[in-house]
């Protein structure tokens, strides 16, 4: 969301410059006007940007390594329980499939039904620990997301940055080091 909002304000940008000095009569015309001699420079602003690994700024803020390892632990509890219901349904299962022959028919019928609940709240039990790790995991993460915007913004105003890049998932095969700068030295230095 953010690439193609700053795409958009470059195009808009570039449409702006272009629309004003089409908009502009001629420096030939205007001069030949006797009582008028205007000559008409536009400028275009070079843009000067920063860039960097988004993520990796993010991995070296303080307590995202913390946030890591109870994300790790939760999602780890989360793993033990399912195996055990998978153990259970498994034995159950069994169970069934050794008995199957001998059961009279509504002992069939009602461990089939058991199965069937299991499988049901297994699969209900995993969709909503994903959902709850998911929670989790943003809950844990903002503040040190916010932190980090916060930065970003500090030192984009200070710099006179036009945007700042995130070249993470190779977004961005090509930057202008001469027009952009590398930035992670500034996060890490303004990192408390």
């Amino acid at each position: 969301m953010k690439k193609i909002f700053l795409i958009l304000t470059t195009v808009f940008a570039t449409t702006i410059c272009v629309a004003q000095t089409e908009s502009e009569p001629s420096p030939e015309v205007l001069s030949n006007n006797p009582e008028t001699t205007v000559t008409t420079v536009t400028t275009v602003k070079e843009q000067h940007f920063g860039y960097l690994s988004y993520s990796e700024a993010l991995k070296a803020m303080p307590g995202y390594e913390e946030a890591q390892k109870s994300i790790e632990a939760l999602k780890a509890d989360y793993d033990k329980e399912l195996e055990r219901a998978e153990q259970e349904f498994t034995k159950k299962f069994n169970e069934f499939v050794d008995g199957q022959k001998s059961f009279p028919e509504n002992i069939l019928l009602k461990r089939q039904k058991e199965l069937q609940v299991l499988m049901e709240q297994s699969i209900q039990f995993k969709n909503e620990s994903q959902r709850l790790l998911t929670k989790a995991e943003n809950e844990l993460m903002q503040p040190i997301v916010d932190k980090l915007n916060a930065i970003l913004q500090k030192i984009g105003t200070e710099r006179d940055y036009d945007y700042i890049l995130n070249t993470d998932s190779n977004a961005y095969p090509f930057v202008n080091v001469n027009r952009g700068d590398d930035i992670m030295e500034f996060v890490i230095s303004n990192i408390e």
